[in-house]
């Protein structure tokens, strides 16, 4: 699949890996590509996410990436549901930082001396969701009757698959729906 990549999409799954190692996560998950998407500069996504006023909000992307992280995961919705059922995210956190250290719950962490998946071939493993973005990027340039994945496929996989990092950029201005009209270059969308 990757042969299908253009040079900014091969950039941005690099940089996604480069993310992860200065992390020191074990995996490279959604964020990471998120967070290699708004280092590029000069191309389709990165077009889209300035003039959606995500590349100036940085800072605040990714405060709540890391807050995500701490929380476990847990995205808005999750903890919406269970609120529905009288459980505290916060107090559930701060209960378990209290006894543990803080990013306890983040879960992408190994011990110190331990090896992590993947370690024997020297590179870090893409997650569940990293995968099912990559994947999803195919299904949309297709879609599109694109000849090749680009970096803006990439935005709009991350946009449409539900969870975490949809739901930072959506709370960011970048829905599915604002970076397609972006890219259409209809006009319709408006910074901010």
């Amino acid at each position: 699949m990757f042969e299908r990549f253009t040079k900014d999409a091969r950039a941005v799954v690099l940089g996604a890996v480069e993310h992860a190692e200065r992390l020191d996560a074990d995996v490279v998950g959604e964020e990471h590509l998120l967070l290699a998407l708004l280092d590029r500069e000069g191309s389709r996504a990165s077009f889209a996410l300035a003039s959606l006023g995500v590349t100036r909000r940085r800072e605040s992307v990714e405060r709540s990436l890391a807050e995500t992280r701490r929380r476990g995961g847990l995205s808005a919705a999750d903890m919406d549901a269970l609120a529905g059922i009288g459980i505290d995210v916060a107090e559930v956190v701060s209960r378990v930082e209290c006894a543990h250290g803080v990013g306890a719950l983040a879960g992408d962490r190994r011990p110190k001396g331990t090896r992590g998946w993947g370690r024997r071939t020297g590179r870090r493993p893409f997650s569940r969701g990293a995968k099912g973005t990559l994947e999803q990027s195919l299904r949309i340039a297709l879609g599109r009757r694109d000849r090749s994945i680009g970096d803006e496929h990439l935005l709009l996989a991350l946009t449409a698959r539900p969870g975490v990092t949809a739901e930072v950029l959506a709370d960011h201005g970048a829905t599915y729906a604002a970076v397609e009209r972006v890219l259409g270059g209809g006009g319709e969308a408006k910074a901010g």
